[in-house]
């Protein structure tokens, strides 16, 4: 038997927190994937998309930021998708699957409301704790009221590309909350 492909890993060096990929020189909503045709880049002043739909917004002229389809699970089903993973690697009947595809809904004030999709950062999905709090920090990012600075300032101290659990993304997700 032929071995599967393995689906390629982000590019860049960097760490998923919540529906964010931060690497030194950029937060993204979902991964960087090779495969990812297109890409939504936060930087403190403007959200830009690359691709098929490229655009870039001033964040005053963002009215709506919003990621559909992230998948999300409770811990149980999580460890069951991995446990079974595992079985199914241990006797080689395991082909890694491509990442789920979310898609990003951006609101602008000229009316041009955009739909982009990128490719989500969880192995096997996210908590919804992890995605409620991601998208309660998109809305601060719209309302003027948080930076994607924060996310930016976070990985310069950091910059290491160990995998956070859960409740660790979820704690650096509240930090980030937690700022003015």
């Amino acid at each position: 038997m032929e071995p599967a492909p393995v689906p390629p890993a982000p590019q860049k060096a960097g760490c998923m927190v919540g529906l964010f990929w931060i690497d030194a020189e950029n937060v993204h909503l979902g991964t960087p994937g090779a495969t990812a045709t297109s890409e939504v880049l936060l930087a403190p002043d403007t959200l830009r998309v690359t691709g098929a739909t490229a655009g870039e917004w001033p964040w005053s002229e963002v009215t709506a930021l919003k990621v559909l389809g992230a998948p999300a699970r409770s811990a149980a089903l999580r460890w069951a998708g991995r446990a079974a993973t595992v079985a199914a690697a241990a006797l080689d009947l395991w082909v890694p699957a491509s990442p789920e595809e979310m898609t990003v809904l951006i609101g602008t004030r000229g009316g041009a409301d955009v739909e982009v999709v990128v490719q989500s950062g969880a192995a096997s999905a996210y908590t919804r704790r992890e995605v409620d709090l991601s998208h309660e920090l998109l809305s601060r990012f719209v309302a003027g009221a948080s930076s994607p600075a924060a996310l930016s300032r976070w990985w310069e101290v950091r910059s290491e590309t160990a995998l956070l659990r859960s409740r660790e993304r979820e704690a650096v997700l509240e930090e980030w909350l937690a700022e003015p």
